[in-house]
């Protein structure tokens, strides 16, 4: 068995490389995978501890996240392809600019 500490700082790595690249990168498809990876985070966070703890409600929680993120990514992509349709591009400083 892993010890939860292991789990923890595989987390904060993870979540850290999604943080990352959702303040770094310039794609909007690049953004919405580093969403992702923030999610399976916290994602292995709520398992570490359900299983450290002997508790399943933090595996229940994970279920509620995963159908979030396929929400998510659902709604994100289209707006992506939407957006690419109209614009041609995907480089996410090209709509600040239409912002203001």
């Amino acid at each position: 068995m892993v010890p939860f500490e292991y789990n923890l700082v595989l987390a904060m790595i993870v979540f850290s490389l999604g943080l990352i690249g959702v303040l770094f990168r310039r794609n909007l498809l690049f953004v919405l995978m580093s969403i992702e990876l923030m999610l399976n985070a916290v994602n292995l966070v709520f398992v570490s501890a359900s299983t450290y703890l002997g508790d399943s409600s933090g595996q229940i929680m994970v279920v509620f996240i995963i159908m979030t993120a396929v929400c998510e990514a659902a709604v994100g992509l289209s707006m992506v392809v939407t957006l690419f349709k109209q614009y041609r591009t995907i480089k996410s400083d090209f709509y600040r600019v239409l912002r203001g």
